[in-house]
């Protein structure tokens, strides 16, 4: 079996593997040449841990010889945005900063556990600087190029993520999602990520944005590699605060269990305005796919999003003190600007902002008991052009940067579940979020599986890659 060509899905690579039609070397030796070949013109990767990866690729081989179970990802080339901590390199986090600092002596967790279910991974990609960034764009790196349209935006911050699964070089990659950074990538790459409840997998030895807000989560170009990929990570971890004692819940086996019975609703209100008409139509088409008729106002949401900034201003600038202080000049001026503008919000603003969170989190939560689902754009429009620095919604010139991500911060404020699917629209691709209750991924998995054996989402192929 052939994986050059980049279309072997996850789930069929380790089934190749374990069947030994193809070896897990193979497997990640075409992974290899596909970087080496288009990460030229995509810049997903910042790091390629080739003999790191051929050691483990022998390693699943060799297991698979002596007649044991590799794994349900054996032989699955992963990547990850390199603010997870990989053993042996510096933890970039997008900086420049960040480059002087020491390797790396152990692997994040959801590293450690991917690789414990056979995968292999090889390397770290390109991100925004220290995550606060919608766009994909970093001014030590380069930008993360679209695969679909290279002088187009990737999003971000894990732009290189959504550019890697977007353009066929990796399967499966890790990102983080704090106020938007796995879905805008998916909506604009045309691929799907999965945001989980806040707490559900582990942040361990991965470099931190917003504490309270921060996720990890999984991008694929299908539902099946991506349920596959978050069973594989789930489970408690004494390592990370936040991370929940809950037991693993396994989604993939649930994937084809019938919707009819779930309670399906569009967000109306905040989450129909300030959108292009190519995202009215992606929910359209998704909403009509479900027979979905109903809609639904979630209280205060555009509050949300400005509780949500302010929180993740104070935080990060908190964070970041004592590098603002030593070496202001090595941020990049939007990214060290927002920060030092952080760090002056009164503090009565922030205790605001907080008790803010608390009501409207118990409003949604109550929402939730007459729906099951949630839809709603994940970006306003496609994919900007990369320098691109202002839109115009609604007969109003924004900045692109702080408004891509308009739709997914009232939702990650407060934690919840998000599958973000992509509506293949030509000549760009674009997303939509299926939002469910706290806990509930198996049920936004579920709807975007069921959309894509409908065909109405899918991740398109990308024209050169």
């Amino acid at each position: 079996m052939n994986a050059t060509s980049g279309e072997l899905t996850a789930s069929g690579i380790a089934q190749a593997v374990a069947s030994k039609k193809m070896s897990a070397l193979d497997a990640t030796e075409a992974a290899l040449a596909r970087i080496d070949k288009h990460n030229p013109v995509l810049n997903a990767f910042t790091d390629i841990t080739a003999d790191r990866a051929r050691a483990k690729a022998r390693a699943v081989d060799a297991a698979i010889a002596a007649g044991q179970n590799a794994g349900p990802l054996a032989g699955v080339p992963f990547a990850v945005k390199n603010l997870f901590d990989v053993q042996g390199l510096a933890t970039r986090a997008g900086s420049k900063i960040n480059r002087d600092l020491p390797s790396a002596p152990r692997d994040a967790t959801l590293i450690e556990r991917l690789e414990a279910a056979g995968a292999v991974l090889v390397g770290a990609l390109n991100m925004g600087e220290y995550a606060y960034d919608f766009t994909g764009e970093n001014v030590h790196d380069g930008s993360a190029r679209n695969p679909h349209d290279v002088t187009r935006m990737t999003g971000g911050s894990s732009g290189g993520s959504g550019g890697a699964v977007g353009g066929r070089l990796v399967p499966v990659a890790l990102g983080s999602d704090t106020n938007g950074s796995i879905r805008v990538p998916s909506s604009f790459c045309g691929i799907f990520g999965l945001k989980p409840t806040y707490g559900r997998l582990s942040r361990a030895r991965s470099f931190p944005f917003v504490a309270s807000f921060d996720h990890l989560g999984p991008f694929a170009r299908n539902v099946g590699d991506l349920a596959l990929a978050y069973d594989a990570m789930q489970g408690p971890d004494a390592g990370d605060a936040a991370c929940s004692a809950r037991a693993v819940e396994p989604v993939t086996a649930l994937l084809t269990q019938d919707i009819g019975n779930l309670r399906v609703a569009v967000a109306g209100g905040y989450f129909q305005e300030n959108v292009f008409p190519e995202a009215v139509e992606a929910v359209g088409r998704v909403a009509k796919a479900l027979g979905v008729t109903r809609t639904v106002e979630i209280p205060e949401a555009a509050r949300a999003r400005a509780a949500a900034y302010v929180i993740t201003t104070t935080e990060g600038a908190s964070l970041h003190l004592d590098r603002l202080r030593r070496r202001a000049g090595d941020f990049d001026p939007a990214v060290r600007d927002r920060l030092l503008a952080g760090a002056m919000v009164p503090a009565p603003l922030v205790d605001r902002a907080q008790k803010f969170r608390r009501w409207y989190r118990a409003q949604v939560l109550e929402l939730f008991k007459s729906v099951d689902v949630i839809l709603a754009p994940a970006t306003p429009c496609t994919a900007p052009k990369l320098g691109q620095t202002t839109f115009v919604l609604d007969g109003v010139e924004l900045p692109v940067r702080a408004n891509v991500g308009i739709h997914t911060q009232p939702i990650s404020f407060i934690g919840l579940p998000v599958v973000a699917v992509p509506v293949p629209l030509e000549p760009m691709p674009i997303g939509v979020q299926i939002i469910a209750p706290p806990w509930r991924e198996d049920i936004a998995l579920r709807v975007a599986h069921a959309l894509e054996r409908a065909g109405v989402v899918a991740a398109p192929s990308p024209k050169g890659f």
